[in-house]
């Protein structure tokens, strides 16, 4: 069940503005399975994310996996909780070139500490995979000592 005062669904509302990071990768979500926690998104991979060979660099890549995974698992908090990225293992299968990148980003295993697998795909061609750990945490509560 999702919740409408959650961070996620109010940035799909419009309630607030997208992450900057989203924003950059040209993220645009197609479709979430918040039950199931599922996401897919494209992505624009601007020729600014360019190595001198013309692909797509890596750090680019493993960002909009990231930004596939993180997303499935928010569609499924509550107002209140985040989940941080604990750990990140990219998997490089083809060199990517600018355009558009399908990716699609599952949460394998709900509990305190969560699962997440993703793939990222163009042209019909997988060229990155990852897994991914995020410990579901309650964000303080502003005015109090643990607030930053």
């Amino acid at each position: 069940m999702r919740d409408s005062k959650a961070f996620f669904w109010q940035v799909q509302s419009g309630s607030l503005p997208a992450p900057r990071a989203a924003r950059t990768l040209g993220m645009r979500i197609i479709n979430v399975d918040a039950e199931h926690g599922v996401l897919e998104a494209e992505f624009h991979g601007s020729d600014a994310f360019v190595n001198p060979a013309g692909n797509i660099q890596g750090g680019f890549l493993a960002a909009m996996l990231d930004d596939t995974m993180g997303p499935a698992l928010a569609a499924t908090l509550s107002a209140g909780e985040c989940a941080p990225t604990l750990n990140l293992n990219v998997q490089y299968m083809a060199p990517a070139r600018p355009g558009k990148l399908h990716g699609i980003g599952r949460v394998t295993k709900f509990g305190s500490i969560c699962f997440l697998a993703g793939e990222l795909m163009q042209d019909g061609m997988v060229v990155a995979t990852a897994t991914a750990a995020a410990a579901i945490r309650t964000l303080p509560v502003a005015g109090s000592r643990r607030a930053g």
